[in-house]
Protein backbone atom coordinates (compact mmCIF):
# COMPACT_ATOMS: atom_id res chain seq x y z
CA UNK A 1 0.00 0.00 0.00
CA UNK A 2 1.29 3.43 -0.92
CA UNK A 3 -0.12 6.24 1.21
CA UNK A 4 -3.89 5.90 1.39
CA UNK A 5 -4.18 4.21 -2.01
CA UNK A 6 -6.04 0.92 -2.21
CA UNK A 7 -4.03 -0.88 -4.87
CA UNK A 8 -5.32 -3.78 -6.95
CA UNK A 9 -3.90 -5.67 -9.95
CA UNK A 10 -4.47 -3.34 -12.91
CA UNK A 11 -5.63 -5.97 -15.40
CA UNK A 12 -8.29 -7.15 -12.96
CA UNK A 13 -9.81 -3.64 -13.02
CA UNK A 14 -10.03 -2.43 -16.63
CA UNK A 15 -12.81 -0.04 -15.58
CA UNK A 16 -10.10 2.00 -13.82
CA UNK A 17 -8.00 2.33 -17.00
CA UNK A 18 -8.35 4.09 -20.35
CA UNK A 19 -8.94 1.60 -23.20
CA UNK A 20 -5.46 2.08 -24.79
CA UNK A 21 -3.90 1.36 -21.38
CA UNK A 22 -5.77 -1.95 -21.07
CA UNK A 23 -4.58 -3.00 -24.54
CA UNK A 24 -0.96 -2.04 -23.77
CA UNK A 25 -0.96 -3.81 -20.40
CA UNK A 26 -2.20 -7.02 -22.03
CA UNK A 27 0.78 -6.80 -24.39
CA UNK A 28 3.30 -6.39 -21.55
CA UNK A 29 3.34 -10.08 -20.68
CA UNK A 30 4.70 -10.94 -17.22
CA UNK A 31 5.51 -7.30 -16.42
CA UNK A 32 1.78 -6.54 -16.31
CA UNK A 33 1.59 -8.46 -13.03
CA UNK A 34 3.74 -5.73 -11.46
CA UNK A 35 1.25 -2.99 -12.37
CA UNK A 36 -1.39 -2.02 -9.83
CA UNK A 37 -4.20 0.52 -10.01
CA UNK A 38 -6.08 2.46 -7.32
CA UNK A 39 -9.28 4.45 -7.61
CA UNK A 40 -9.03 8.11 -6.60
CA UNK A 41 -11.26 11.15 -6.54
CA UNK A 42 -11.07 12.52 -10.11
CA UNK A 43 -11.15 16.04 -8.67
CA UNK A 44 -7.81 15.28 -6.99
CA UNK A 45 -6.00 13.90 -10.07
CA UNK A 46 -3.61 16.84 -10.39
CA UNK A 47 -0.30 15.84 -8.85
CA UNK A 48 -0.01 18.24 -5.89
CA UNK A 49 -3.64 17.74 -4.81
CA UNK A 50 -3.37 13.97 -5.28
CA UNK A 51 -0.15 13.64 -3.26
CA UNK A 52 -1.52 15.77 -0.45
CA UNK A 53 -4.88 13.98 -0.26
CA UNK A 54 -3.50 10.43 -0.53
CA UNK A 55 -0.24 10.78 1.40
CA UNK A 56 1.97 9.95 -1.58
CA UNK A 57 5.39 11.59 -1.87
CA UNK A 58 6.15 13.87 -4.78
CA UNK A 59 9.47 11.99 -5.02
CA UNK A 60 7.71 8.83 -6.29
CA UNK A 61 4.97 10.55 -8.30
CA UNK A 62 5.68 10.92 -11.99
CA UNK A 63 4.04 13.17 -14.54
CA UNK A 64 3.60 12.18 -18.18
CA UNK A 65 3.50 15.23 -20.42
CA UNK A 66 2.81 15.31 -24.15
CA UNK A 67 5.15 17.48 -26.20
CA UNK A 68 4.65 18.71 -29.77
CA UNK A 69 7.85 19.49 -31.64
CA UNK A 70 7.63 21.43 -34.88
CA UNK A 71 10.04 21.85 -37.75
CA UNK A 72 8.48 23.53 -40.78
CA UNK A 73 5.12 21.91 -41.51
CA UNK A 74 5.96 18.72 -39.62
CA UNK A 75 4.84 18.11 -36.04
CA UNK A 76 6.30 15.24 -34.01
CA UNK A 77 4.84 14.14 -30.70
CA UNK A 78 6.58 12.59 -27.74
CA UNK A 79 5.74 11.88 -24.13
CA UNK A 80 8.09 12.72 -21.29
CA UNK A 81 7.93 11.07 -17.88
CA UNK A 82 9.49 13.10 -15.10
CA UNK A 83 9.21 13.10 -11.32
CA UNK A 84 6.79 15.56 -9.76
CA UNK A 85 9.73 17.25 -8.04
CA UNK A 86 11.09 18.18 -11.48
CA UNK A 87 9.98 19.61 -14.79
CA UNK A 88 10.77 18.47 -18.33
CA UNK A 89 13.42 20.51 -20.14
CA UNK A 90 11.08 21.10 -23.09
CA UNK A 91 12.98 23.93 -24.78
CA UNK A 92 16.38 22.31 -24.39
CA UNK A 93 16.70 18.54 -24.19
CA UNK A 94 13.27 17.59 -25.54
CA UNK A 95 13.42 20.03 -28.45
CA UNK A 96 16.80 18.61 -29.49
CA UNK A 97 15.61 15.00 -29.11
CA UNK A 98 12.65 15.75 -31.39
CA UNK A 99 14.93 17.58 -33.86
CA UNK A 100 12.46 20.44 -33.71
CA UNK A 101 12.84 24.18 -34.12
CA UNK A 102 10.10 24.71 -31.55
CA UNK A 103 8.77 22.42 -28.82
CA UNK A 104 5.91 23.02 -26.42
CA UNK A 105 3.28 21.19 -24.43
CA UNK A 106 0.75 19.79 -26.88
CA UNK A 107 -2.64 21.52 -26.81
CA UNK A 108 -5.05 19.70 -24.50
CA UNK A 109 -7.48 18.77 -27.29
CA UNK A 110 -4.66 17.27 -29.38
CA UNK A 111 -3.19 15.32 -26.44
CA UNK A 112 -6.59 13.84 -25.57
CA UNK A 113 -7.54 13.02 -29.17
CA UNK A 114 -4.18 11.46 -30.04
CA UNK A 115 -3.80 9.36 -26.87
CA UNK A 116 -7.40 8.32 -26.24
CA UNK A 117 -6.84 9.32 -22.61
CA UNK A 118 -8.23 11.99 -20.31
CA UNK A 119 -6.28 15.20 -19.80
CA UNK A 120 -4.71 15.08 -16.35
CA UNK A 121 -4.55 11.28 -16.48
CA UNK A 122 -2.31 10.67 -19.51
CA UNK A 123 0.09 7.82 -18.88
CA UNK A 124 3.10 6.43 -20.75
CA UNK A 125 1.37 3.05 -21.04
CA UNK A 126 -0.62 2.78 -24.27
CA UNK A 127 0.69 5.81 -26.14
CA UNK A 128 0.61 5.88 -29.95
CA UNK A 129 3.16 3.44 -31.37
CA UNK A 130 4.97 6.07 -33.44
CA UNK A 131 5.70 8.39 -30.50
CA UNK A 132 9.00 8.62 -28.69
CA UNK A 133 8.78 8.02 -24.94
CA UNK A 134 11.45 9.89 -22.98
CA UNK A 135 11.93 8.82 -19.37
CA UNK A 136 14.03 10.78 -16.91
CA UNK A 137 17.06 8.73 -15.84
CA UNK A 138 16.01 8.89 -12.15
CA UNK A 139 12.85 6.86 -12.72
CA UNK A 140 14.06 3.34 -13.69
CA UNK A 141 15.76 2.85 -10.31
CA UNK A 142 12.57 3.53 -8.32
CA UNK A 143 11.14 0.36 -6.75
CA UNK A 144 7.62 1.82 -7.17
CA UNK A 145 6.33 4.97 -8.83
CA UNK A 146 2.89 6.47 -9.36
CA UNK A 147 1.65 7.64 -12.78
CA UNK A 148 -1.68 8.35 -14.41
CA UNK A 149 -3.93 5.55 -15.62
CA UNK A 150 -5.35 7.22 -18.69
CA UNK A 151 -8.34 8.49 -16.70
CA UNK A 152 -8.53 11.04 -13.88
CA UNK A 153 -10.35 8.67 -11.49
CA UNK A 154 -7.38 6.37 -10.79
CA UNK A 155 -3.59 6.10 -10.57
CA UNK A 156 -1.17 3.33 -11.52
CA UNK A 157 1.67 2.12 -9.32
CA UNK A 158 4.52 0.15 -10.89
CA UNK A 159 8.31 -0.31 -10.74
CA UNK A 160 10.32 2.32 -12.58
CA UNK A 161 12.00 -0.52 -14.48
CA UNK A 162 8.65 -1.46 -16.06
CA UNK A 163 8.28 2.10 -17.35
CA UNK A 164 11.82 1.92 -18.75
CA UNK A 165 10.93 -1.29 -20.62
CA UNK A 166 7.86 0.15 -22.39
CA UNK A 167 7.88 0.23 -26.20
CA UNK A 168 9.79 3.24 -27.60
CA UNK A 169 11.12 4.15 -24.12
CA UNK A 170 14.43 5.97 -24.03
CA UNK A 171 16.14 6.77 -20.73
CA UNK A 172 17.41 10.34 -20.91
CA UNK A 173 19.95 11.92 -18.56
CA UNK A 174 19.09 15.58 -17.98
CA UNK A 175 15.52 15.27 -19.29
CA UNK A 176 14.20 16.90 -16.14
CA UNK A 177 15.27 19.99 -14.25
CA UNK A 178 14.70 20.54 -10.53
CA UNK A 179 11.69 22.75 -9.87
CA UNK A 180 12.52 26.18 -8.54
CA UNK A 181 9.68 27.53 -6.43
Amino acid sequence: MTGALVLQPALEHPELLAPPVVVALRQLGDAAAEVDVAPIDAGLADTAAFCDAYGVGLDISANCVVIAGRRGDETRYAACVVLATTRADVNGVVRRLLDARKASFAPMDDAVALTGMEYGGITPIGLPADWALYIDARIPALPRTIVGSGIRASKIELPGAVLAALPNAQIIEGLALERVE
